[in-house]
């Protein structure tokens, strides 16, 4: 006997999206002493370490923040179109914070579609090639404002308790009311403690956006996090014209936002503050030297291992 009253209460203690399990929880290292001796390539990970999305469709989050663009068209200097330009290239991999998830493997030839009505755009993508593995894209405003396509061939490198992923390819966006054109490559992505430890996401390296039409330049440095994570989600740059002559300069955290302002200002504040770091430095070592004084002297421990 089934009692349909029941099965109805059950299924309506269901909820979607269901809650997501942490990865922290698993080791990929109880999986990798497994196999040792074997190839990487014939080792079969766990789908848990997978996001349940395609990498075609992660690219479709380039296009998050596509107000940028729309509002670089409506300004008329070109100063101004490089900082809302800048601020698109920087919140194309502010998505990937806490994302320690891999997306699945395209098939070749495998495509997606993207249309946002809301956001004004449309999106293609296509797995182009398999080995190495080679994803493009290609999106257009509705209103015929902009494009933006560009192809991404990650390559990945192990480094033992770290997973390096260096994006090669550029991302080509022209803004058609303006006739001009920017080109530049995302930062390298590192993702930390893959064998023991809670997983954690770095971005780090040069980003160089460059406007072919009237030669300015953002070049903009994504800080790695450090020994102690001082610069940890750090960016900072100029934007500098076809002599090199610095008009703006950007800070901010690809995690949360981009500022503008003088370069002057900008070049007083970090004297300043490298004055302030200095000064904190050398009290420290005055007080432990008065400290000392009244004291014995003892020889320093011999350490046991280089921090550097």
């Amino acid at each position: 006997y089934i009692d349909l009253k029941q099965i109805k209460l059950k299924r309506n203690k269901v909820y979607l999206p269901s809650p997501m399990f942490s990865r922290n929880d698993f080791s990929i290292w109880s999986i990798l002493r497994k196999c040792i001796g074997m190839e990487l390539s014939k080792i079969t990970m766990p789908v848990i370490f997978n996001e349940p999305l395609s990498f075609l469709q992660r690219l479709t989050e380039y296009m998050e923040h596509t107000y940028l663009i729309h509002k670089a068209s409506s300004l008329s200097s070109t100063t101004e179109r490089m900082q809302c330009v800048a601020a698109f290239a920087v919140s194309a991999v502010a998505s990937q914070w806490e994302r320690t998830g891999k997306p699945f493997n395209p098939l070749l030839g495998e495509t997606y579609e993207l249309i946002r009505d809301d956001l004004g755009f449309r999106l293609l993508s296509e797995q182009v090639s398999h080995h190495p593995p080679i994803s493009a894209f290609y999106a257009e405003g509705l209103n015929n404002d902009f494009v933006f396509h560009g192809s991404i061939y990650p390559k990945l490198k192990f480094w033992g308790k770290s997973v390096e992923a260096e994006p090669k390819g550029t991302m080509t966006l022209e803004l058609l009311e303006h006739n001009e054109a920017y080109t530049w490559t995302n930062p390298t992505c590192c993702v930390h403690n893959i064998i023991v430890g809670k997983l954690w996401i770095e971005q780090y390296g040069n980003v160089e956006i460059t406007n072919h039409k009237t030669g300015e330049k953002c070049v903009l440095s994504f800080k790695p996090c450090g020994l102690f994570g001082k610069e940890l989600h750090k960016v900072e740059g100029y934007i500098q014209d076809k002599s090199k002559k610095k008009l703006c300069a950007l800070y901010g955290k690809w995690t949360e936002c981009l500022y503008s302002v003088d370069p002057a200002t900008f070049e007083a504040y970090k004297k300043n503050d490298k004055k302030n770091t200095e000064e904190k430095k050398s009290s420290k070592q005055v007080s432990g030297e008065k400290e000392a004084e009244g004291r014995p002297y003892r020889p320093l421990p011999v350490p046991e291992r280089c921090l550097q």
